[in-house]
């Protein structure tokens, strides 16, 4: 017998399962790199999924990632929407062709990037890299460190070998000797400075560096929701007021994420890297400018890509 259903009840459903498709859960995947972010504060506390399931929107985390260039391969692959990573890789990266989106901002302190040897080095000055092995991650922060440290030297580039290494490769070939300086960040730097018998030989300040830490979407997630942006830069701002009110408890947060628990690298990592967070603005896209000018001008880079094209500026 075939059964009639009044068109009420037809239009009710309709109803409810295009509500039931409205509400469905939208999943962000990001990339999870150790370091000194408000990202991985927010990770650590889970404020983030907190934040984003009100909007109906589900936190996977991956990684962890060594360096951003591996972050920006899986974004680019499709298997991440969103990471964290530094001005210079992402220079390299967009310069590549890779679609993504730079959309929130963090200047690099003084103190969190630089060059350092072992304590019983011969290197004292930058003048003495000549002939020296010094370890960078290629394309990244680590290169663009050790290229404005030669240059402002007056070293060609040719006179010191690059030992392309990830960061975290890097303390089993500095401390074995096998490379003679170390061009890196925090928190590898401070990890360095503690835990590797190294002192600094020159900050990121002393050698004109204008690297940032940056947060990144890929183009296709932008496109499609670009309102969870806004979202996420919500918690990001978040957690950085709470890092620069309890720099003590935001740096034994990353310490423990690099599996370290001492006091003494907490301590540093929460002095040096409570630094604010902002939107990227014109004055942003200058200073970014200025790294694809510098890599463009060292030969790192073939061409210069428009960074405009490859920001996001967000909105209240």
């Amino acid at each position: 017998m075939t059964r009639w259903i009044p068109r009420t009840a037809v239009a009710a459903l309709i109803l409810c399962a295009g509500m039931a498709m409205a509400t469905e859960p939208l999943t962000l995947r990001i990339g999870f790199l150790r370091g000194p972010t408000d990202l991985a504060l927010a990770k650590e506390k889970g404020t983030l999924e907190k934040a984003l399931a009100a909007h109906q929107v589900n936190v996977v985390w991956s990684g962890p990632f060594a360096a951003a260039a591996p972050a920006y391969e899986a974004l680019n692959a499709g298997s991440i929407d969103m990471t964290t990573g530094s001005s210079t890789a992402f220079v390299t990266a967009i310069a590549a062709g890779l679609p993504l989106r730079f959309f929130a901002y963090q200047a690099m302190p003084a103190e969190g990037e630089g060059i350092v040897v072992r304590n019983s080095s011969d290197i004292h000055s930058l003048q003495d890299l000549r002939g020296k092995k010094v370890a960078v991650n290629k394309g990244g922060t680590g290169e663009y460190l050790l290229s404005r440290a030669l240059d402002r030297a007056g070293i060609p580039e040719q006179e010191v070998t690059k030992v392309y290494l990830s960061p975290s490769d890097t303390g089993t070939a500095f401390v074995g000797g096998h490379v003679d300086a170390w061009a890196t960040w925090d928190p590898f730097l401070s990890l360095a400075r503690q835990s590797y018998d190294a002192r600094q030989l020159s900050t990121g300040q002393q050698i004109g560096s204008e690297n940032a830490a940056g947060y990144f979407v890929s183009e296709a997630f932008y496109q499609a929701h670009p309102q969870v942006l806004n979202w996420v830069y919500d918690v990001l701002q978040q957690e950085n007021h709470w890092a620069k009110a309890h720099p003590l408890e935001a740096g034994k947060i990353w310490a423990s994420q690099m599996g370290q628990q001492g006091s003494t690298l907490a301590a540093l990592l929460g002095k040096v890297n409570t630094v604010p967070i902002t939107p990227v603005d014109d004055a942003t896209i200058t200073h970014i400018g200025h790294i694809a000018d510098w890599y463009k001008q060292q030969g790192l880079i073939v061409s210069h890509p428009d960074i405009r094209q490859h920001v996001v500026t967000l909105t209240p």
